[in-house]
């Protein structure tokens, strides 16, 4: 795990009142976390995220999740360092909308 990922999970997600996987294999894709009972994919981006390669790749794989029926939320490492509280606050509202859906 990066230092980033390391820090979401040891600090929220692995406390969750759901179960968090980390590492799900999807077919050919690895998400960083899902969260089986509302079927969000969480993904922590560093600066490979963002070239024209990247980019191209995440849209590709997103449309992939998306078709299973998942929600992919993406988060910039730098917000887990900077804003750690408002990254979960974006990731509780997610699941609290995921939940009406379920």
């Amino acid at each position: 795990m990066t230092l980033e990922e390391r820090i979401i999970w040891y600090d929220y997600l692995r406390h969750l009142r759901y179960t968090v996987r980390r590492q799900h294999v999807f077919e050919k894709y690895i998400a960083d976390f899902y969260i089986p009972a509302v079927g969000l994919v969480i993904e922590l981006d560093g600066s490979q995220h963002y070239t024209s390669d990247g980019l191209k790749y995440d849209a590709i794989r997103d449309d992939f999740l998306t078709r299973h029926g998942l929600k992919v939320i993406r988060i910039k490492n730098e917000r887990i360092r900077n804003d750690f509280a408002g990254v979960v606050e974006e990731i509780e509202a997610e699941i609290r909308e995921r939940e009406k859906t379920r």
